[in-house]
């Protein structure tokens, strides 16, 4: 169950990631500054990286939910 959510959350990061337009840069604190597709291969690879975007996408969303967002 716990790999089930895992995979959906990697999916919906991914997703999610899709959507931002290409050439742009993301900036992952000490990690520097990636691409949608460096960020989407990272995720796909597991490393440290896609691990650090999941947590960073999954807490804003979270946040989002809670409504923490909008005071």
């Amino acid at each position: 169950m716990k790999e089930e959510i895992a995979q959906e959350a990697k999916e919906l990061v991914i997703a999610r990631l899709l959507l931002l337009p290409s050439g742009k840069k993301i900036s992952i604190g000490s990690y520097g500054n990636f691409t949608k597709e460096e960020l989407i291969e990272n995720i796909n690879k597991g490393n440290e990286v896609g691990k650090k975007i999941i947590e960073i996408e999954m807490d804003f969303l979270k946040a989002l939910k809670k409504g923490d967002l909008y005071e």
